[in-house]
């Protein structure tokens, strides 16, 4: 059954990659289209994208934010399939974990083919091709948008022409993936299907073309209603999906993002910065705003020895931190912006957390029920939380200023977090008060923030 050096486990292992790599390019998919244009710069002016996977346009006579960009692809192309970024997210990056996993067995395994039975050299040349060159570079370009690297290693990017550069190139691999699978496929019907198969599914040249045949299509079969499964449960029961590969992502990113403190320090600042959520609606807040918020006050409470009531005023006595970082949003854009504000740390110092408080939550005016966007669906105020290690970080901030001038409404005002190593929905925007907590589980539906309770992303998005 090994005449030609395929054993057991080398087609085990194969049918396995085959079944990742489809679970790799739907999900993918899925993320790809929740920003669905492509870009060779981090600006990521309108216009300037060299690729286009949409129709729409945005409107230029009212604001309008990310979230109205997305596209709810086909399940048939995406998995899950709709506004399901999250779980998007979720499939793609545990599939990464079990595709790497495949790759280790061809190290530890013995050799093949065995002396005698060597591939041509065309065949040679394109698996080199794939192993060497497309596969490192994916999971390199794949490293480089990952916030939590980017944040503590900026050079990280830099052969890419920066993150978009990365995601423009991560994008190019999955087509070469997918090329490569097209052409194998075709290659093999076209020298010969039942012997191919024989070899490939039933490990011998010699095998009953017919049964290798079927064995051929019963193991696509078999990827294609694992697939559909796959699709049926995160349609069905999302929480169920997003908890359950959450045992294999959620801690591993909880750790890389208390342990990869960021220190990113750009040059510029750019001119045009995407809006992610509509402000606040309801008259209150527009009251404050016109006001510029001279009656607003940040309440700081929870588990805390030293409860805390500031203005606006109060915050710009404080101890001052200003730096220029990249944004990157869950979605995929991306933008510089200089930042100024308070040090968290600073404000953890005055109200003095107690040793059992272990997360930091951020309560925003901000009612979903009133500014939810196409994709959102949910009810009650946005929040999130990220972790006590999380909010000493240096790059930490409450800020209160963008390039240079006092937050604008629709980018936070009077004051948002930004958590430098995090993606952008965890930046809290138009922030009410803050709480500090022994455990997140209590607050919401105990996903750790309004976008993981209802929309099912990961607490922690180190990648």
């Amino acid at each position: 059954m090994t005449e030609l050096g395929f054993p057991g486990w080398l087609r085990g292992s194969h049918l396995a990659n085959l079944l990742l790599i489809s679970l790799l390019v739907r999900s993918g998919i899925q993320i790809l289209a929740a920003h669905p244009k492509l870009y060779w710069n981090d600006s990521c002016r309108p216009g300037t994208e060299w690729l286009r996977l949409t129709r729409k346009r945005m409107p230029g006579d009212r604001l309008w934010t990310s979230m109205d960009e997305e596209e709810p692809y086909s399940a048939w192309v995406a998995l899950p399939g709709g506004h399901r970024l999250g779980l998007g997210r979720h499939w793609h990056f545990a599939s990464v974990l079990a595709w790497l996993a495949t790759g280790l067995v061809y190290i530890v395994a013995p050799a093949v083919p065995p002396p005698g039975h060597p591939y041509n050299a065309l065949q040679q040349l394109a698996y080199f091709a794939v192993v060497f060159l497309l596969t490192p570079l994916t999971i390199a370009t794949g490293a480089a948008m990952s916030p939590a690297l980017q944040g503590r290693l900026p050079w990280l990017e830099r052969p890419f022409l920066g993150r978009q550069g990365a995601r423009s190139l991560h994008f190019l691999c999955l087509a070469g993936f997918v090329s490569f699978t097209a052409v194998h496929t075709l290659m093999v019907i076209v020298h010969g299907a039942g012997e191919e198969l024989g070899k490939m599914w039933l490990g011998s040249e010699h095998a009953d073309p017919r049964l290798a045949i079927a064995a051929g299509l019963g193991s696509l079969a078999a990827v294609v209603v694992l697939n559909w499964v796959a699709t049926v449960q995160s349609q069905r029961h999302p929480r169920q999906v997003q908890q359950w590969l959450g045992k294999l992502l959620h801690r591993p990113q909880e750790q890389a993002s208390k342990l990869l403190s960021p220190r990113q320090s750009h040059v510029r600042k750019d001119s045009f910065f995407r809006v992610n959520g509509y402000p606040p609606a309801d008259e209150q807040y527009r009251a404050m705003a016109r006001r510029q918020f001279s009656s607003w006050q940040l309440e700081v409470g929870g588990r805390v020895e030293r409860p805390l009531s500031l203005t606006l005023d109060d915050l710009r006595k404080l101890p001052t931190r200003a730096q220029t970082t990249k944004h990157s949003c869950i979605q995929g854009w991306t933008a510089i912006g200089e930042w100024r504000g308070v040090p968290l740390s600073s404000l953890l110092d005055l109200c003095r957390p107690a040793v059992s408080a272990r997360h930091v939550a951020f309560f925003a005016m901000d009612d979903k029920d009133q500014t939810a966007a196409e994709g959102e669906h949910g009810h009650g105020h946005f929040y999130e939380t990220i972790s006590i290690e999380q909010a000493r970080q240096e790059q930490t901030i409450l800020a209160y200023e963008m390039n240079g001038a006092p937050l604008t409404v629709e980018h936070g005002a009077p004051l948002r977090l930004r958590v430098e190593g995090q993606l952008g929905f965890k930046m809290v925007k138009w922030i009410a008060r803050i709480e500090l907590i022994d455990d997140y589980r209590h607050l919401g539906q105990g996903q750790g923030g309004w976008r993981e309770d209802n929309m099912f992303y990961s607490p922690a998005v180190a990648i």
